[in-house]
């Protein structure tokens, strides 16, 4: 592709980008802070269970409007920052520009529609365990990495199957195009709001959460409401996708936790509004009853609103 912007260079981000950089491709990444520092001074290190990587030089700013207008852009901001993000990137979208989010949730897309407008906007979903273990530093601990991205609309198109090929020139990633990418997202959104929900209450891994009953079946609960949501909301999802989820759970490495989940343990802010709050807010609207998501979402919110200064307890 003749050039990429990733636009939040976390672990997601880095990684993927890195990846696209180490096979070749005109890869720039917007980040901040001593992140930025970090990837401006010794490049961007990236330690993996598919192989190592180092990308020094990489080229690297915190101001998108140095950069000009990108081919695509990967978005992998938190999704309580999208709204912010689609403003600041504008000085990269060009005419034929197109944004992927790489987040978890299911709201993001329309999020950026409002902001940049349908043409410049695919869904997108990613699997892969990662975490940034330093500035400059992301660690990759499990899961073979994927990327899936569709039009909005449905069905494939030109540049989204050019977006897929770079990624499978990558090392270590599997992407695809999706003909269904909004039942795609909200089949992750089954597994990644349950997961980081129950996660983050009982401050489990989830080896644990799948071989107690007691974990299990609130995980089992929380799974089948997602499913049931989204079918209301005009998502064919079988239900023999509940059963799937857990079948994925079921094979992840024993001690693994959701980036949610670790926000919340470590007392930072983190996407329950777009996980959990938003399960509880959809159901709201559609007229759907969610009392798993409902529970874990009172649960956390104190613990949220203490991370974001809104309360504050000794």
């Amino acid at each position: 592709m003749s050039r990429i912007a990733v636009f939040g260079a976390g672990a997601v981000g880095a990684y993927f980008g890195g990846r696209l950089a180490e096979a070749g491709e005109d890869v720039t990444f917007v980040a901040r802070g001593e992140h930025l520092r970090a990837i401006r001074e010794r490049g961007l290190r990236v330690t993996s269970v598919a192989g190592d990587f180092l990308i020094h030089p990489a080229r690297v700013s915190a101001d998108p409007a140095e950069l000009g207008p990108a081919e695509v852009i990967l978005l992998g901001v938190k999704t309580w920052q999208v709204a912010d993000a689609a403003r600041a990137m504008t000085p990269l979208v060009g005419p034929d520009t197109f944004v992927v989010p790489l987040l978890n949730g299911v709201e993001a897309p329309a999020q950026l529609v409002e902001a940049l407008g349908p043409d410049h906007v695919l869904g997108g979903i990613c699997r892969i365990f990662a975490s940034i273990v330093g500035p400059g530093h992301v660690r990759h601990s499990g899961v073979q990495p994927y990327v899936g991205f569709g039009e909005l609309g449905g069905g494939s198109s030109v540049r989204a199957e050019r977006l897929r090929d770079a990624f499978n020139r990558a090392r270590g990633v599997t992407a695809e195009v999706l003909p269904d990418v909004r039942g795609a997202m909200w089949r992750k959104f089954m597994f990644i709001a349950s997961m980081s929900g129950v996660g983050a209450v009982t401050r489990a891994p989830v080896g644990i959460l799948r071989s107690r009953p007691e974990t299990r079946r609130l995980l089992e609960e929380a799974v089948a409401e997602v499913r049931t949501l989204a079918v209301a909301s005009g998502v064919a999802l079988p239900a023999s996708a509940v059963a799937e989820t857990l079948a994925f759970m079921d094979a992840l490495p024993a001690d693994a936790t959701a980036s949610m989940q670790r926000d919340i343990m470590e007392g930072r802010p983190s996407e329950l509004e777009a996980q959990s709050g938003a399960v509880v807010r959809l159901a709201a609207r559609m007229g759907v009853q969610v009392p798993a998501h409902a529970f874990i979402y009172r649960s956390l919110l104190p613990l949220e609103l203490r991370a974001r200064g809104e309360v504050a307890w000794s």
